[in-house]
């Protein structure tokens, strides 16, 4: 019963430590474009608290965006026809889909 209490609780508390944890730093950017060609490159992000400033720079081609979080989702606008969707995990790491859901994108913290 106890073991059982204690899985509730951090599930309850996940969002609550995920948006406790800030996300101010530089990540190692891996994705697939919706064409299925591979990528990678350097984000930086810096948490602005109500908001935040998203830089990505993927070969020669630079992006910049502003998003908000809401618990462990992170919701960027960048520009594209869709935003840029990331759930933060608690390893620091952020796991994105853009282009309609048919692109994906992990952030790694350096």
């Amino acid at each position: 019963m106890t073991h059982r209490i204690l899985l509730i609780l951090a599930f309850l508390l996940t969002p609550a430590l995920a948006l406790a944890q800030s996300l101010t730093g530089a990540y190692t950017a891996q994705g697939r474009n919706a064409n299925g060609s591979a990528y990678v490159g350097t984000v930086w992000i810096e948490d602005l608290g109500a908001a935040v400033s998203v830089d990505w720079e993927v070969g020669s081609q630079a992006y910049s965006g502003t998003g908000t979080r809401e618990g462990n989702v992170l919701v960027v606008n960048w520009g594209g026809a869709s935003p840029v969707y990331y759930v933060i995990l608690s390893n620091g790491e952020l796991h994105g889909t853009w282009a309609n859901g048919t692109a994906l994108e992990k952030l790694t913290p350096r």
